[in-house]
């Protein structure tokens, strides 16, 4: 590569990574104005990962307070996360991948289904079977569907919509 190229690759990951500041920065607003208007507290982290966007509400008065924003099983989580991706599409016009976490639940969730898919391997590696899982939603998806990988062993998404599940299986079967 030469000093050229490299230096319109650098220019071109700094101008990558404004504009997922940006997203964050407007994602941030956005959650902030929701917020206020729930009366709710609670402190916004943005991280940068891997060239993702990871927004994460929390508060120093205990999770309980914004347990009414995460819903059962994540549903109205998911819901915001929407919302937020659609202020972020209004307000730049580039369609946005980030990750909403509130409370937690994202990270715990994360490693319940890393628990879920060691089950799964130990299961299919004895028994040569495969294992269907219960369904997810595709980001819970894709954590399993890598876990799975680095254990070597192979998955794979089956069913639609809402029953859309993960099935592991060793390379063998």
């Amino acid at each position: 590569m030469t000093a050229t190229e490299h230096i319109e690759d650098l220019e071109n990951q700094v101008e990558e990574n404004q504009e997922v500041l940006d997203e964050g920065d407007v994602a941030a607003d956005y959650l902030e104005e929701l917020l206020d208007i729930a009366d709710l507290d609670g402190d916004i982290d943005i991280e940068i990962r891997g060239g993702r966007t990871y927004i994460s509400i929390v508060t120093e008065e205990g999770e309980a307070d914004l347990q009414s924003l995460v819903g059962k099983d994540g549903e109205v989580l998911d819901a915001l996360q929407e919302l937020t991706r659609l202020a972020v599409l209004n307000a730049t016009g580039e369609r946005s991948r980030l990750i909403l976490d509130i409370a937690g639940y994202r990270s715990d969730r994360a490693e319940q289904l890393r628990k879920i898919a060691q089950d799964a391997i130990d299961k299919a590696s004895k028994s040569g079977e495969p294992v269907h899982l219960d369904p997810m939603s595709a980001y819970e998806r894709k954590l399993v569907h890598d876990v799975i990988a680095d254990a070597g062993l192979h998955s794979e998404s089956e069913g639609e919509s809402s029953r859309r599940h993960i099935v592991v299986s060793t390379l063998d079967s």
